[in-house]
């Protein structure tokens, strides 16, 4: 955000959703409108496909980017509802008329002589009200909070009242990364609600400087680089048989302070492409993902000399790939040369690899048979590898197994 003499200037880059400027609010929305996003959503954060409303699915570009979220969420909410809430044993310690559990005879024996007729006891109930639940509820209350749709909001609260006999928490980070760790296959089908408050939480308002953690503006921005990250690593991770990937692959020893000349002991700069596709122990791809048509926009010089390094790191003739989402039936890859203008000869290049959300869409929705299984496993390869790929249906299909190839 800028002022300027007429007025205030609204840039976006990656980032999706709403953010509200006194009584303005500004609803930014995906760049790629076609792509088939609460599908690509569901796939990469292992949400199930749940039946949602029927104008969601074909109105899904007017709405603001959380309400596909926050829409999800009360379909999981919904879900758990009807096959039930989950009941854990809780410790609790009151005065019992009728003891059970466990009485606590050193209480009696204090209050022997007071007349009472109760007995403090320590048992364990099964209840509702247990970690789970409170986390559940009070991801209910955050979306409301997110949401500007008076519907939904309303059919949040119907859910939130069914979730009366639970406690509301104070939700942070750290809260349900350790909720997410505890479940087990009693309480997996949590996992997708849990996961989708984590994504809101997260990326609930934006702080007004880079460096300011004190100033907030309310609002909903969703960084697109980050789903589109956590798609591909699912895809690749996946359908790449016979290779491993890697996230946030650190290359160690490529760079390093000369042992002269390091008078403040800093430690050496290590890059980390997104992902690192090995062979064994030995790496054979380096991987980025930008959120950004790199087809119908210009390739950004930091891109650039960033997948430069990549590709020097491998040494002679290395390379390293840009993969970029479209919905271009015509795009294809380009390959950027890096010479050496003093001896000549080619040092490096780096490629930009689209990715055909279209495509990859039709792959991540579930499919039994073989025939699928290599149609997933033929399209990995080619965004790891850039191996050959066939036009089917206006679309890029590999048409054979990487085996055949």
């Amino acid at each position: 955000m800028r002022e300027l003499k007429k007025g205030l200037r609204l840039e976006a880059t990656s980032y999706v959703g709403t953010i509200r400027l006194g009584s303005l609010s500004v609803i930014i929305r995906p760049k790629i409108q076609e792509a088939p996003l609460l599908s690509l959503l569901r796939y990469a954060y292992g949400l199930r496909n749940l039946e949602l409303f029927s104008e969601l699915e074909q109105r899904t570009s007017l709405l603001a980017f959380q309400d596909l979220l926050i829409h999800q969420l009360e379909a999981e909410t919904q879900e758990l509802l009807q096959r039930g809430l989950h009941r854990e044993y809780v410790r609790q310690e009151e005065e019992l008329a009728s003891p059970r559990g466990k009485i606590d005879l050193g209480w009696w024996m204090r209050h022997a002589g007071s007349g009472r007729v109760t007995l403090r006891c320590s048992h364990h109930p099964r209840s509702e009200n247990h970690p789970l639940n409170q986390a559940l509820r009070a991801g209910l209350h955050l979306a409301m909070r997110l949401t500007e749709d008076v519907g939904l909001r309303t059919r949040l609260h119907r859910l939130d009242a069914l979730l009366h006999g639970c406690s509301r928490v104070a939700l942070h980070p750290r809260l349900l990364e350790r909720i997410l760790r505890e479940t087990d296959r009693m309480t997996a089908a949590y996992r997708p609600a849990l996961s989708i408050i984590q994504v809101l939480l997260e990326e609930e308002g934006t702080a007004q400087e880079p460096a300011s953690k004190e100033v907030r503006l309310p609002g909903f921005l969703f960084d697109m680089n980050r789903f589109f990250q956590a798609l591909l690593s699912r895809f690749l991770k996946e359908n790449l048989r016979g290779y491993t990937l890697r996230d946030e692959f650190r290359l160690v020893g490529m760079m390093a302070y000369a042992s002269d000349s390091n008078p403040r002991r800093r430690q050496a700069p290590a890059p980390r492409p997104d992902f690192a596709i090995l062979q064994g122990s030995r790496v054979i791809s380096l991987l980025d993902a930008k959120y950004r048509d790199l087809w119908e926009t210009q390739l950004p010089p930091d891109m650039l000399y960033q997948l430069v390094i990549y590709a020097l790191s491998q040494g002679s003739a290395g390379s390293a790939a840009i993969l970029y989402p479209t919905t271009t039936a015509e795009a294809r890859e380009q390959v950027i040369e890096v010479n050496d203008v003093v001896q000549g000869g080619r040092r490096a290049s780096v490629v930009l690899r689209p990715v055909h959300l279209q495509t990859l869409a039709k792959l991540v929705n579930p499919r039994e048979g073989v025939a699928a299984e290599h149609e997933r496993e033929a399209f990995a390869l080619a965004l790891a590898l850039g191996r050959p790929q066939a036009t089917t249906g206006g679309w890029p299909f590999a048409t054979r197994h990487h085996e055949e190839w």
